[in-house]
C-alpha cells in the first residue's frame, strides 16, 4: 500500500495515473503535479469515482528545487515519478535527495541547450542516493525501459552470453496528419535530428541522422523501413550485457514524416539555438512545438499498432541461439481503455509498473540504478497483467 507523487500530466502522465488507479489495492494515494495545475485536475476529474485511490492535484514548477522539496515535505510520498520533460531530472533528483523519496523516470537527462543525452549525470547521484538510503530508478519506459528488462529476462532464462542486440521500434499507427509527433514534439525532433550511433566492442560508432536504413517484416504489422538511432539505453546495456559485442537500435518512420521533418531542418524549424523575433528571443524547435497537433490529442484519431522489442544473439549451453521478446500494441484498444494512443499506453504502464516495483521493496535497493540490474520476472509478470502481454520467438529474422 502506498502514496506517489506524480510530476507531470502530459500523455505518458495520464496513462501512468490510469493504471496507478486500476491498481488502487497497492497504490492508496496519488498527486499529480504539475506546471498548469488545470491538466492536473482534468485527470483527476476522469478517474475519481473509478477507483479507490485517492487523488489530489497540486501546482508546481519542476525546474525549481525549492518548489519540489516543499510540494515532497507536504504531499509526503514513498515514491516521486517524474514524468515531466528530460531537461528537469537532475531537478526531481536533488528534491528526492533532499526529502529521502525514492525517484523513478522514464527517460534520461538530456540538457535543454544541447542535443545529447547519456546517464552520466544522473550515475553521479548513486553514491549520495546510497547514502540517503534511497532508489533512483532510471528509464522505466519502453525504451529505455521494457527493452532493457526483455534483455535482463533473456540473459536470465534464455543465453549464457548475449552477443548481439537489435532494438526494434516499430509505430505504424495513423493519425492522418500530414506531419505530428506521438509525444513530446521537441523531445521527438532532437532525438530523430540528432547523429546516430551504435555500441560494439565497447566503443561508440557514429552515424549521420538517418544514415543507416533497414526493412524489417514486424509480426502483426508487415514490412516497414526503419532506422538507425543513437538511444540511451544502449550505453547502460553495454555495461550491464556480459559478453556484448553489438547493440543497435532502430525505428521506423514513414515517408510523409522524413519528408516534412527535412523540410523543416532545411528552413531551421528544428534548430535549438535561439534567434531573436519581434525584439523577443525564441527557440525556433520549442516554437514549431507550438503549432504542431499535441501529441495527447491524436489517440482517438490514431489506428493500427506498435510492436516494440529485441531480437538477440548469443550462446546457451555452447550453442548458438537467436530469440526475440517483443509486445504488439493496438493504437484503438489502448485508447478505449485509457483515453490515450499506444506510444503513450507503452511508455505508461512500465512507468506504474517499476513504481510499484521500488516501493513494494522488490527493486528497492539504496542508489541509482537502470532497470536491467534488478530481477526481470516481477516486472515481467506485470507487463502481462497491466495490458503490455509479450511474446517469444525462437529463430527470428535478423536484422543485416
Amino acid at each position: 500500500m502506498g502514496k506517489v507523487l506524480v510530476i507531470g500530466a502530459g500523455g505518458v502522465a495520464s496513462v501512468a495515473i490510469h493504471k496507478i488507479c486500476q491498481n488502487d489495492e497497492f497504490f492508496t494515494e496519488v498527486c499529480i503535479a504539475t506546471r498548469t495545475k488545470a491538466k492536473a485536475d482534468a485527470i483527476k476529474e476522469k478517474l475519481e469515482g473509478k477507483t479507490k485511490t485517492v487523488i489530489t492535484t497540486e501546482e508546481v514548477d519542476a525546474d525549481n528545487v525549492e518548489e519540489l522539496v516543499s510540494l515532497i515535505e507536504k504531499v509526503k510520498p514513498e515514491a516521486v515519478l517524474n514524468l515531466a520533460l528530460p531537461y528537469q531530472d537532475l531537478t526531481i533528483m536533488d528534491a528526492c535527495l533532499e526529502t529521502k523519496t525514492h525517484y523513478i523516470d522514464t527517460a534520461n537527462y538530456e540538457p535543454e541547450d544541447t542535443a545529447k543525452f547519456e546517464y552520466k549525470w544522473q550515475w553521479d547521484y548513486m553514491d549520495r542516493y546510497k547514502k540517503a538510503g534511497i532508489t533512483g530508478l532510471l528509464g522505466s519506459g519502453f525504451d529505455p525501459g521494457v527493452t532493457s528488462v526483455f534483455t535482463a529476462y533473456a540473459l536470465k532464462h534464455y543465453f549464457d552470453e548475449i552477443h548481439y542486440i537489435d532494438i526494434l521500434d516499430c509505430n505504424a499507427g495513423d493519425h492522418g496528419y500530414p506531419f505530428a509527433t506521438n509525444f513530446n514534439p521537441e523531445i521527438n525532433i532532437r532525438e530523430v535530428s540528432a547523429k546516430g550511433s551504435y555500441w560494439e566492442n565497447g566503443e561508440w560508432v557514429e552515424t549521420e541522422p538517418l544514415e543507416i536504413k533497414r526493412k524489417y517484416n514486424f509480426p502483426e504489422i508487415g514490412e516497414k523501413d526503419m532506422y538507425l538511432l543513437h538511444h540511451e539505453e544502449l550505453e547502460s546495456l553495454g555495461i550491464h550485457v556480459p559478453g556484448i559485442k553489438r547493440i543497435r537500435f532502430f525505428m521506423t518512420f514513414g515517408e510523409s514524416y522524413l519528408t516534412h521533418l527535412k523540410c523543416l531542418e532545411n528552413v531551421g524549424m528544428t534548430s535549438i539555438e535561439p534567434i531573436m523575433f519581434e525584439g523577443k528571443e525564441i527557440i525556433p524547435l520549442q516554437f514549431l512545438t507550438a503549432v504542431l497537433p499535441d501529441p495527447s490529442s491524436l489517440g482517438p484519431r490514431t489506428v493500427g499498432k506498435t510492436n516494440i522489442g529485441c531480437i538477440f544473439q548469443g550462446v546457451k549451453d555452447g550453442e548458438e541461439k537467436t530469440l526475440y521478446i517483443y509486445n504488439v500494441c493496438d493504437h484503438q484498444e489502448a485508447y478505449a481503455e485509457v483515453g490515450s494512443q499506444a506510444v503513450s499506453y507503452t511508455t505508461g504502464v512500465p512507468a506504474m509498473i517499476g513504481t510499484m516495483l521500488v516501493m513494494n521493496g522488490q527493486w528497492e535497493s539504496p542508489g541509482v540504478y537502470t532497470v536491467e540490474e534488478f530481477d526481470p520476472d516481477p516486472f515481467m509478470d506485470a507487463l502481462n497483467k497491466w495490458g503490455l502481454p509479450w511474446q517469444i520467438e525462437e529463430n527470428p529474422e535478423l536484422v543485416d
